[in-house]
């Protein structure tokens, strides 16, 4: 509840129609936006120097960003929130694998995520981040 971020939508307005099942889609984004949004929130409540009226305090973003190119469409959601060691991005498309704790998290999110973009639309999704600097999660869709 007093929670708060700042969430910013980037598009590409020269992207045309593409095919994709919406609600798979739509599954996926709103999976990732609420993994960014977690993110964001635990490295808020771990900052000891979180001051909402300080310009040098910690502020969470989240970032939805796409994109036209040659023969894909892509899409980025990005966060600054606590990222990840390599260990973890490893393994973190992996079925029951979470990062969160008990009974906040089945791991099936990003699993089937993944499925869906690869299997179920031909396309990639790849993770980069860096620990304590935020994480971000990009899928590309074939055109």
């Amino acid at each position: 509840k007093s929670f708060n971020a700042d969430y910013i939508l980037v598009p590409d307005l020269t992207i045309q129609e593409i095919n994709v099942v919406p609600q798979e889609i739509g599954r996926v984004l709103i999976n990732l936006i609420n993994n960014a949004f977690y993110a964001v929130n635990q490295k808020s409540k771990n900052s000891l120097k979180y001051n909402p009226s300080d310009d040098k305090s910690y502020k969470p973003q989240v970032v939805v960003t796409t994109k036209r190119l040659d023969h894909a469409v892509e899409i980025s959601v990005k966060d600054n929130g606590l990222g990840m060691p390599d260990s973890i991005k490893e393994k973190v498309f992996q079925p029951f694998f979470t990062t969160k704790p008990a009974g906040q998290g089945t791991g099936l999110g990003l699993s089937m995520s993944y499925d869906i973009i690869t299997k179920g639309h031909n396309g990639e999704l790849k993770v980069s981040s860096i620990e304590g600097e935020g994480t971000e999660f990009i899928i590309l869709i074939p055109t």
